[in-house]
């Protein structure tokens, strides 16, 4: 009996076949499982899928715990948001992960001096953004490890060399990704026909925009990228110049906000926001705060946002940036 198998099914066999890791291996095996038609004719095939799931399945539990520690790219997310730092080799990346955050990546003029990935804390006002320097994009070799870092963190940080050809930097750097399915968030169409593809957002930083002469420079570079709805910032990790304009743009494009928590008849510890998601709402930041305020939230009271100070809202309404918020439980 024929077993019909979709186009879909072929696209995935071909994705499981280049497959480098256990884990994409599975993940393919899977969505090739999904996409048998269930007849008697796929029985034996749907029977063969499930033992090759199950056989790497049970090889990558035998593996798991102490290797997987080991990893390198396996690094915590800390701060308001884990940002991975990634370009080509020589772009200064991590020049400017050391200007911003103070860490110690290893810095050397010639190309591919950092082999694993090194992870820093940037300040921002009063919050930690944590930034994560990587080894340079190659076609010819990337890490099946630090593509899971990408897939994993909240914003991928493009550097590229304003001196050295700054598009085609981009274009090749972004083609890399787009071989391993990882497309920014800004161009979705480029997702299209792709299976399991991650959207992450981009910020593209132009480093080696030194001075004030150099802005020209940017702005011309800005005119011939127009149409590009990923952000272009500049900066200089030698200089410092437009250093406040790079971490803003960090943060905003985190799609974060601050919000204070304001116990009655006390004032605000403006020192220690808690951060949640653009778009979050007072039952969201309850449930940050304690999840029995979730459960007994009683009234909520917001300054900042809102048409006066201490405006009592329902639990659905959508904070912002800054706002200052009073709970009560029943």
């Amino acid at each position: 009996m024929p077993t019909n198998l979709p186009p879909d099914y072929f696209k995935a066999e071909e994705q499981f076949r280049a497959a480098t890791t256990t884990e994409e291996k599975i993940a393919w095996l899977e969505t090739m499982y999904s996409l048998v038609p269930k007849h008697k004719g796929t029985d034996h095939l749907r029977a063969d899928l499930r033992r090759k799931i199950s056989r790497l399945k049970e090889g990558a539990r035998a593996r798991k715990g102490a290797a997987r520690q080991a990893s390198p790219y396996h690094i915590d997310r800390e701060g308001a948001g884990q940002v991975v730092v990634i370009g080509p080799a020589n772009s200064g990346k991590s020049s400017l992960v050391a200007a911003l955050t103070g860490a110690e990546p290893e810095v050397a003029p010639h190309p591919f001096s950092t082999w694993e990935p090194t992870p820093g804390m940037m300040p921002f006002e009063n919050i930690q953004i944590q930034l994560i320097d990587t080894p340079p994009l190659d076609a010819g070799f990337l890490d099946p490890e630090m593509i899971n870092l990408l897939r994993r963190a909240d914003l991928l940080m493009l550097v590229v060399d304003l001196q050295a050809f700054p598009i085609e930097q981009i274009e090749r750097c972004r083609e890399i990704l787009r071989s391993h399915r990882i497309v920014p968030a800004d161009h979705p169409e480029e997702a299209e026909g792709m299976l399991r593809a991650t959207l992450k957002p981009f910020l593209i930083v132009v480093n080696k925009t030194d001075d004030e002469h150099n802005d020209a420079d940017f702005d011309a570079l800005c005119d011939l990228m127009e149409g590009e709805t990923c952000p272009l910032v500049p900066y200089s990790a030698v200089t410092g110049y437009h250093l406040d304009d790079l971490k803003r743009a960090i943060f905003e494009r985190l799609n974060v906000i601050r919000v204070y928590a304001r116990p009655p008849g006390k004032e605000p510890d403006f020192t220690a926001p808690f951060v949640l998601k653009v778009g979050s709402t007072v039952e969201d930041f309850a449930a940050k705060v304690h999840q029995d305020f979730l459960k007994n939230l009683k009234s909520a009271r917001v300054w900042g946002s809102t048409t006066f100070d201490g405006q009592m809202v329902s639990r659905d309404y959508v904070l912002q940036d800054g706002d200052v918020v009073e709970l009560r439980a029943a």
